[in-house]
């Protein structure tokens, strides 16, 4: 039993991060965070104590702060070899020191050290940053408080000097500290709902216009998931342009200092009948050890790699007539399931079937490189696009690496890449797909991973929004340098976000100033123009200036071994400029009163961070968690085979988490009979696409019968064998099927659906009508004849 208060650590001392508090600002679609993070030295004498946690990559953080004792010491933005120099010299003169810095092999990581921290001693952090919201397909605003860090894969002979691998890890529920978060949100269009995967208050409205609101993380809570909050407003899809004051004094040269505009625009794009002939399609699957890791560590959660084996199959029952495909592992090796891509026929689906339901997270580590390498060295197929899926949960260290060779072959294909369960790297993510012009998505325990990918399949079979261009036109003596990244495509429901600075002279009076985006789609071209008033509004935080900066940052900044020699010196110049952290800076804060010779070295301590460890597939614990280790006082070593956290302590596994199994299961089922009846529902719509052929029919068997839940018998009984054959009767069948039973769920098979009716339309000719009015009648169903374009 732990006597101390707290975690007890290795030292067996308790840990010194107490609490994290965080207040949130949304307006629009922005949003502002500023967290503190609260330590307390309960030992008798001097720490140095050592925290990672998880950010999400294109957050720009600008702010770094300490309150030690009731004394307020503001941190400065130095170069970071400098920043760890004077972090060590003033530790060892006696100073207290902090330093907040992003981890060396990827920015979706920081690290935070607290240095001479005096017995009795209480100090607060406070990070500041700003961050841009992502757009979901249903019109939702995310935002994402990042909170597991999943411990990633070491590649030997890579980088030593990462924060990643370091300190303790425990499970989820034996967290020493706690969370607390308040959330204001603001936007011209009214608020329509919020919705978590956390406990909250209920919303608040700060107006009877329904403009703003506020809503509070439940008491108590633990820092032991990512807190996600998906905000509906009104009207969404609105284009815009924001113009912020900058700050005249520091002149034109610095990026502060002429006003910034941040555009928004959300070119219109229908959606068409997909093409049927071309592409060559190749997923690429994690199977490390990971990956039997549960997709969140809230009840009884799927695998990540049964999700992912649930979501292959779609992807493969949902290819076009024509297309090749592939399907690649990979771990700390990696196999193809083909030599080369292979045209997708009835037998090459069957056969790839076969293996996906075989497939285990049995290859070691997360060795993505290798695999990426060998796709990329394959000759193209004349006349089929390459197009990439990447089902992994990021659990790597060398980032940078995938992401430049992703780039150095954007031209040859595009990357569309999943983020798999809680702790995946938003930097691998994120940075593979805009290296090559594709999409980026992440799928957490609440959320079905094959809606993702099926919409993100249809999007690389529908045209593209291309050739984008933007024209300003303001008045004499003002000009807009771009700063954010060239974009060169968009898909169907995305934004696409440009900031620039504004150079010149600014009107005295109300002035307005227009912007235009052309482009290209389906061979038309096009044009959306917005007109923006010129008048800046001030921001004491600067936010539009700050994620401008950070756009710009990103474009060059590919990590401190990564970096190009030419890109060096103009990153660390905009990062010190703009105050907006980068690879090559870091923050230091030293309180120079405090003088007093530290005797002997610091006592270490690090700070654990939740971790979500893989269960066996009956449903117990990983080997690590059964052998007698105790994860309440837990190191993070590393089995290159298995690329799971092996636990070391002296004392046997806790009695509590031996219950954690039966008690998930109770919390799993107060989720409510809504989500049960959905998952359920999932499951049936699987088993009844795992039956249909390559050419979008069924065959009528008992296997069919079973999931359309009725006997073989009474199915063909009803067949009005005068207008059609036993396999058309079938198909039908299973169509109606899912327009009844899963009509919430046609984002997952509507593609495979279209196919269907295809071959029902050539198979059946004139007496279609016919025929689905005899289908409708036999199931009772209320579905309307018009699905199939009677």
């Amino acid at each position: 039993m732990v006597t101390q208060c707290g975690l007890l650590t290795n030292k067996k001392g308790p840990v010194a991060l107490k609490s994290i508090s965080v207040s949130l600002s949304i307006r629009e679609f922005v949003a502002g965070v500023s967290a503190t993070l609260n330590y307390e030295n309960e030992q008798k004498v001097p720490l140095e104590a050592f925290f990672v946690f998880p950010m999400d990559e294109d957050s720009a953080v600008y702010s770094f702060e300490a309150l030690v004792d009731g004394k307020q010491i503001v941190a400065e933005l130095q170069d970071r070899i400098k920043a760890r120099e004077n972090y060590e010299t003033a530790i060892s003169q006696g100073h207290q020191a902090f330093l907040l810095e992003e981890d060396m092999s990827s920015r979706d990581v920081f690290s935070c050290n607290v240095g001479n921290l005096q017995p009795g001693s209480k100090a607060a952090l406070t990070l500041k940053y700003v961050q841009e919201l992502s757009l979901e397909a249903d019109g939702a605003l995310r935002f994402v408080l990042p909170a597991v860090l999943n411990p990633r894969y070491q590649l030997s002979g890579s980088s030593q000097d990462s924060c990643l691998n370091k300190g303790p890890v425990v499970p989820l529920e034996d967290l020493p500290y706690t969370l607390s978060m308040v959330a204001t949100i603001n936007s011209q269009h009214s608020i329509e709902k919020v919705q978590s995967n956390c406990a909250f208050s209920p919303l608040q409205y700060l107006g009877d216009d329904k403009t703003s609101a506020q809503i509070s993380l439940a008491d108590g809570h633990k820092y032991d998931r990512d807190v996600e909050l998906l905000i509906y407003y009104i009207k969404v899809h609105t284009p815009s342009v924001a113009v912020e004051m900058g700050m005249p004094d520091l002149g034109p040269d610095n990026l502060l200092g002429q006003p910034s505009a941040m555009v928004s625009f959300y070119p219109e794009i229908t959606e068409d009948q997909p093409s049927t002939t071309c592409g060559e399609f190749i997923f690429l699957m994690d199977r490390s050890g990971s990956m039997e890791t549960p997709m969140s560590g809230q009840g009884i959660a799927q695998q990540r790699i049964e999700a992912a084996k649930e979501t292959l199959i779609l992807l493969l029952k949902s290819l076009p007539i024509g297309c090749y495909f592939n399907i690649y592992g990979f771990g700390s090796t990696y196999e193809a399931f083909f030599e080369q891509s292979v045209k997708y026929s009835q037998q090459t689906m069957t056969e790839a079937l076969e293996r996906v339901r075989l497939m285990r997270a049995d290859l070691g580590g997360t060795e993505i490189l290798a695999p990426l390498q060998n796709i990329y060295r394959v000759p193209s197929i004349s006349g089929h696009p390459l197009q990439l899926f990447v089902f992994t949960d990021g659990e790597v260290n060398d980032t940078y690496s995938v992401i430049k060779e992703v780039g150095m072959n954007k031209h040859k294909h595009r990357c569309f890449s999943f983020g798999i369960g809680e702790g995946a790297s938003t930097s691998l993510i994120k940075g593979i797909a805009q290296a090559s012009r594709g999409t980026a998505e992440f799928i957490t325990g609440r959320e079905r991973m094959q809606s993702k990918a099926l919409r993100t399949l249809k999007n690389s079979l529908q045209p593209a929004v291309e050739d984008l261009s933007v024209s300003w036109d303001l008045p004499a003596g003002l000009s807009a340098k771009v700063l954010s990244p060239e974009q060169t495509i968009i898909f169907k429901g995305q934004r696409l976000i440009i900031y620039a600075q504004l150079s010149g002279v600014m009107p005295a009076a109300e002035t307005t100033g227009h912007v235009c985006l052309k482009y290209a789609f389906h061979g038309k071209h096009c044009e959306d123009k917005v007109t923006f008033s010129l008048q800046p509004k001030t921001d004491a935080n600067l936010t539009i200036h700050r994620l401008a900066a950070k756009a710009f940052i990103q474009s060059m900044d590919l990590g401190f071994m990564e970096t190009p020699a030419s890109y060096r010196k103009e990153v660390l110049n905009t990062s010190l400029e703009t105050g907006v952290i980068s690879s090559f800076t870091a923050f230091i804060a030293i309180n120079k009163e405090l003088n007093q010779p530290v005797q002997g070295p610091l006592s270490q301590m690090d700070i654990p961070r939740p971790v979500l460890l893989p269960r066996l597939r009956g449903g117990g614990v990983s080997p690590a968690q059964a052998s007698g280790f105790n994860p309440l006082m837990m190191h993070t070593l590393y089995n290159p085979q298995y690329n799971t956290p092996q636990i070391q302590s002296s004392r046997p596994l806790h009695a509590k988490y031996l219950m954690t199994t039966t008690r998930s299961a109770t919390n799993r089922n107060k989720l409510g009979t809504h989500r049960t009846a959905k998952a359920t529902r999932g499951n049936a719509v699987i088993q009844l696409i795992s039956l249909q052929n390559a050419n979008g029919s069924w065959d009528p068997n008992e296997d069919l019968a079973k999931a359309l839940d009725m006997s073989l018998e009474d199915m063909m009984a009803a067949q009005p064998s005068e207008l059609v054959d036993s396999l058309g009767w079938a198909t039908i069948l299973a169509v109606i099927w899912l327009h009844t039973n899963a009509k919430d769920l046609k984002c997952e098979w509507n593609l495979l659906e279209r196919k269907a009716v295809t071959w029902i339309r050539r198979s059946t000719g004139p007496v279609m009508p016919a025929i689905v009015k005899a289908a409708i009648s036999f199931l009772k169903s209320p579905v309307d004849p018009a699905i199939f374009a009677i």
